[in-house]
């Protein structure tokens, strides 16, 4: 490995250590030669969504701009240009390796350039369109680096296991969301539980859920289980050596709902997090766990009456 492509592996190394630490810690489960493509798939996501979300001090045609000329500069690289960027050579590489679909990559751009213009979803079907590209697909790409008995048959599972994470994110996050003016739980979700967008920035002010609030979020929590269940049957269908990573952020990320669960489902008065110790805990056991075994599904994805 040439001194470019080893300095761009680091610093999609650097970017997951310091902003996906709970995922940072999962991949610490997997071979050496595996992190680093698992690194350079999260330093291509991370850095695509710091254009879009950190530059919003810039005009939208300005970001627009950026997020055009850092993908147009990613797909000349997939046709072979040279890739004059400090993390695209490791993302090149990564996709090269493992011959990755271009397909996902061009509808991951194609959900952070929505990002840019679209402020809210009338309704999951709508949200989902979105999720597609940023959430699903980082399933799909991530696959082969895992590697699996049958990866036909573990897609579905991983597609699910991405909507599953994202969507523990949206949950989680719903003030930071609302900061960039942004709301990714659906209206007709709002709707069903007599929530407007301005409930939720009072909500964000005063730091506190209200009743239909706390309803709202529940509903979204018992959703995204659903998607832990649908996913759940496809960690034992992964190579040995990768087990214990995906079981681990899978643990980890549902205990994120937990943790919301545990706060009387209140996203507001202070951001669920897994403490430090039940992640390590957590990560431990997952490399004592017997390949194969199933994964424990979260409880009952039943959705609450409004």
């Amino acid at each position: 490995m040439d001194d470019e492509l080893a300095s761009a592996y680091e610093r999609c190394r650097e970017l997951h250590k310091r902003h996906g630490r709970t995922y940072y810690l999962a991949t610490r489960l997997l071979p050496g030669w595996k992190r680093r493509h698992v690194h350079a798939l999260y330093g291509f996501t991370r850095y695509a969504d710091e254009i879009v979300d950190r530059t919003d001090a810039l005009p939208p045609a300005e970001r627009a701009a950026k997020l055009r000329d850092w993908s147009d500069r990613f797909l000349a690289g997939l046709r072979g240009a040279p890739a004059d960027d400090p993390l695209l050579p490791a993302v090149l590489h990564t996709i090269a390796t493992f011959d990755l679909d271009h397909a996902d990559f061009a509808a991951f751009l194609r959900s952070m350039a929505m990002d840019l213009t679209v402020t809210s979803y009338a309704t999951y079907t709508d949200l989902l369109d979105y999720m597609e590209g940023s959430a699903a697909v980082i399933g799909t790409m991530m696959l082969p680096i895992l590697g699996a008995s049958d990866l036909a048959a573990a897609r579905e599972p991983a597609r699910q296991l991405g909507l599953a994470f994202q969507l523990t994110n949206f949950i989680r996050d719903v003030a930071e969301d609302l900061d960039r003016g942004r709301t990714y739980l659906p209206d007709e979700d709002l709707a069903r539980f007599g929530v407007t967008r301005p409930d939720l920035v009072s909500c964000a002010a005063r730091r506190a859920a209200t009743p239909q609030v706390q309803q709202l979020i529940e509903y979204e929590v018992r959703r995204a289980q659903a998607h832990y269940g649908a996913a759940a049957s496809g960690v034992s269908m992964l190579e040995p050596a990768s087990q214990a990573c995906i079981r681990s952020a899978y643990r980890l990320y549902g205990g994120i709902l937990d943790e919301i669960a545990a706060a009387g489902f209140d996203v507001f008065a202070r951001r669920a997090v897994v403490p430090g110790w039940r992640k390590v805990a957590v990560a431990a056991h997952s490399l004592l766990v017997a390949t194969g075994t199933p994964v424990r599904v979260p409880g009952p994805p039943q959705l609450v009456a409004p």
